[in-house]
């Protein structure tokens, strides 16, 4: 059963705590990464079989397979996502910035180009379940900023085949190439290049603790988004917020793994003892019930604050993946918000909106990272290049300065860099 606590009356810590997840993978993931790197196809093609149990004879999904893929997805579910990945689109599109130049000064000149990315690697999680939303999630920011390739791994069944519904996203994201490759091994096919695998500049994307471990230690030799943690939802939530919907919001980040974090923060006492047994009744029609139970009794807590301005600071503190503010006028408080990775306004706006549909990204910050980090955006598929250009005459304008400047920091050869090219205009 969930934890409620009164704020004030017990320790912060226990407030604010998360529940390790207790697992070191480091030394496992760097041989991977050791093996991956110095054999490539050949460690790939042996790790696929002994953690995913494929035994595959190729590591490409062919354009045969992606077809038929789109061919026994329900017609349906391929229409709302095409709906999904119209939303997606429309509010990335407005993330793409500009190059600019300044030449506000005579014979001075500087700039900055906004460059894409040449290649981006994106990981789609495939085990406990599988998630086509975050194919076109991070698929398509990477589209729209313009990078030359945008490449999949994903693990594959024990048949060898990939979810036909991650291969329809795919596709309708216009995703260039995936592959059948899950787990530590496929970021270090990303990271390094295989025989088959090209190495991108970026690795995106969710996935288990190896997976994250894996992104940890390639970054540096290529980029990441960020190190994800479990899924985590935290409800701003007055006593007029009906209990069934609280609960069932809860939950629905509950049942993604037994690590995630589902916490309520609310003024009302009589609401959280609602909540509380309103989600023990909704736990038992759960087809995921262990999982979500068990994140329930790991991570799972409701507090109580004496009013929506301390529960407003608590959900600061917290910095949440997921905020819902179920509140009046839920407006009127966004302001107030500072940490968190996404907002939902209001009663009417469950967090699975922006899982699937809204248009925002579900990609975000956890663990509290919220506090100094951004959800995935089309700024992750693009490097900034400056440019400067002065000539003689303005050069001999600054040169004073920049030499002064240059010798207060014991820098004589900057200093005399630019004062020689003085000396030489006035020979």
């Amino acid at each position: 059963m969930i934890s409620i606590f009164k704020y004030g009356e017990v320790p912060n810590e226990q407030i604010f705590s998360r529940m390790n997840p207790g697992i070191n993978v480091q030394e496992t993931v760097s041989e991977i990464l050791k093996q991956v790197r110095t054999r490539g196809d050949a460690a790939v093609f042996e790790y696929e079989e002994k953690f995913d149990h494929a035994v595959l004879s190729s590591l490409l999904v062919t354009s045969q397979e992606i077809e038929e893929a789109r061919s026994v997805v329900d017609p349906k579910l391929l229409s709302i996502m095409e709906k999904a990945a119209n939303n997606i689109r429309r509010f990335h599109e407005r993330q793409v910035r500009p190059s600019f130049i300044i030449n506000e000064e005579e014979g001075i000149t500087i700039g900055q180009k906004i460059i894409p990315l040449d290649r981006a690697g994106l990981y789609v999680p495939g085990g406990t379940a599988a998630y086509p939303s975050t194919v076109l999630m991070d698929s398509i920011p990477a589209k729209i900023a313009g990078c030359r390739e945008v490449v999949i791994t994903t693990p594959p069944n024990r048949d060898g085949k990939i979810n036909p519904a991650i291969l329809a996203a795919a596709s309708v994201a216009g995703v260039d190439k995936i592959f059948k490759v899950g787990g530590a091994q496929a970021i270090a096919a990303l990271a390094y290049g295989t025989e088959s695998i090209p190495k991108v500049d970026k690795i995106v994307g969710p996935g288990n603790a190896f997976v994250a471990e894996a992104k940890k230690q390639v970054f540096g030799l290529v980029s990441i988004d960020m190190i994800a943690g479990p899924s985590e939802i935290l409800i701003v939530a007055d006593g007029k917020t009906n209990p069934y919907f609280a609960a069932a919001d809860l939950l629905s980040q509950a049942e993604h793994d037994k690590m995630a974090s589902a916490v309520l923060v609310t003024d009302s006492m009589e609401l959280a003892l609602k909540v509380r047994d309103e989600i023990e009744r909704q736990l038992q029609l759960l087809p995921r019930e262990e999982i979500a139970r068990a994140s329930i009794e790991n991570n799972g807590k409701i507090i109580v604050a004496d009013d929506l301005k301390k529960s407003i600071e608590i959900a600061n503190e917290i910095a949440p993946e997921h905020l819902e503010l179920c509140v009046d006028a839920p407006f009127d408080y966004l302001s107030q918000i500072r940490h968190a990775g996404s907002v939902f306004m209001g009663r009417d706006c469950p967090e699975a909106l922006g899982d699937y549909f809204a248009g925002p990204n579900h990609t975000l910050p956890t663990g509290g990272t919220a506090k100094f980090s951004s959800p995935l955006s089309v700024d992750d598929f693009i490097k900034k290049t400056q440019y400067t250009y002065y000539t003689r005459e303005a050069l001999s304008r600054a040169a004073p300065d920049i030499a002064v400047f240059a010798e207060a920091e014991g820098l004589n050869a900057h200093a005399r860099s630019v004062l020689c090219r003085m000396e030489e205009s006035e020979k």
